[in-house]
């Protein structure tokens, strides 16, 4: 099996983070959202919390292809490359936060992100990958989630108010710069959570890296899945100790999410890769070649309607279709289909805009 076919599902799993990225980031009415397109409170685990770091999971599996072209260039040519990237998408979150805001006081623009997080975790991944190798990344990996939970249990609690994560954020950004929805000033992408993050990056480059070595026989799915097993599970006896939580990012959280990642990714694999049902993929494909420009037409859609006061009447307009909160996902599946049109355009005319 060619690295090209392995590469298809890869794709389809990217495809289908994207696709899910958007539904969750616009159910239209906020007041009525489908349940399952809402996070966890606080501490727990949905399916919409599972899209943000499968999505770090996906941009690990690609690193697991680009990080082999970087051994015959000269350490210069590296960190040029590794910054550009990480400097570009960081920039690119920057200026999603600023659109809400223009016209109004540069105080109130929240400096964290989505982008800006991924931006990091791959540069950061990407550094530690080429410089440390993947035994290197191992022991990172083990510092980063035992060192954020030393931190959490030394310098606050897992509550709200009292996490160390938002003491860090509000002592370097300041509470006007970050996120508000919560009832306070705290953000589930701040800096200290980064560092977890980083290793959904590192879970995704050896799942790539394994698929690629060994191909996608059986038996490597087996391997795959039984990692995956082994994750989910040691993140559910960590738990009681660390609670699973998103906009901590705990260590449990990062287990859980990249175990169940592996399972999905096996899952695909198997379906387009060993039984060679590939007739339905194309739909996540389109979303998998244009990953972060789509991404970004998505939320700068949103702020464009919202600045216009279209949003809110275009989401009202589907209520008759059924509860509000049935209305909710019909707004948000639609939405998501219009990214994927522009997409489809895109991709017909062989135009790929990498980020």
């Amino acid at each position: 099996m060619t690295a090209a076919a392995r590469y298809q599902s890869l794709d389809v799993l990217r495809g289908l983070t994207v696709a899910l990225m958007i539904i969750v980031n616009t159910p239209g009415d906020w007041s009525h959202v489908y349940s399952p397109l809402l996070h966890a409170p606080w501490h727990g685990f949905t399916l919409t919390d599972w899209v943000f770091p499968s999505f770090l999971f996906v941009v690990g599996n690609a690193l697991a292809f680009t990080l082999p072209r970087y051994e015959g260039m000269g350490g210069a040519a590296v960190l040029a490359r590794i910054a550009k990237r990480t400097i570009t998408i960081v920039a690119l979150g920057l200026l999603l936060c600023l659109l809400p805001k223009l016209g109004g006081p540069l105080s109130e623009v929240r400096l964290p992100g989505v982008l800006q997080r991924i931006g990091l975790c791959f540069g950061i991944a990407a550094l530690v990958l080429h410089y440390l190798g993947e035994r290197g990344a191992v022991v990172f990996s083990v510092v980063a989630l035992l060192g954020h939970w030393l931190v959490m249990a030394l310098f606050g609690d897992y509550s709200l108010e009292g996490n160390a994560g938002r003491a860090v954020d509000l002592w370097i950004f300041g509470a006007g710069h970050l996120y508000q929805g919560e009832g306070l000033p705290f953000d589930p992408e701040g800096l200290l959570g980064t560092l977890p993050a980083t290793v959904n990056v590192i879970g995704g480059y050896f799942a790539g890296r394994y698929l690629r070595g060994h191909g996608a026989t059986v038996r490597t799915l087996g391997v795959l899945a039984g990692a995956g097993v082994v994750l989910s599970v040691l993140a559910l006896c960590w738990a009681p100790l660390l609670p699973i939580n998103k906009k901590l990012w705990t260590g449990s959280y990062v287990l859980l999410s990249t175990g169940t990642a592996l399972l999905v990714l096996v899952a695909l694999a198997w379906i387009i890769e060993v039984r060679g049902a590939r007739r339905w993929t194309y739909f996540f494909e389109v979303f998998g070649k244009n990953t972060l420009f789509i991404y970004m037409l998505s939320q700068v859609a949103v702020v464009a309607l919202d600045k216009t006061g279209t949003y809110a009447p275009l989401a009202a307009a589907l209520e008759p279709v059924g509860s509000p909160r049935a209305a909710s996902l019909a707004f948000a599946l639609l939405f998501m289909l219009a990214c994927w049109l522009v997409g489809y355009w895109l991709d017909k005319r062989k135009i790929y805009i990498k980020v």
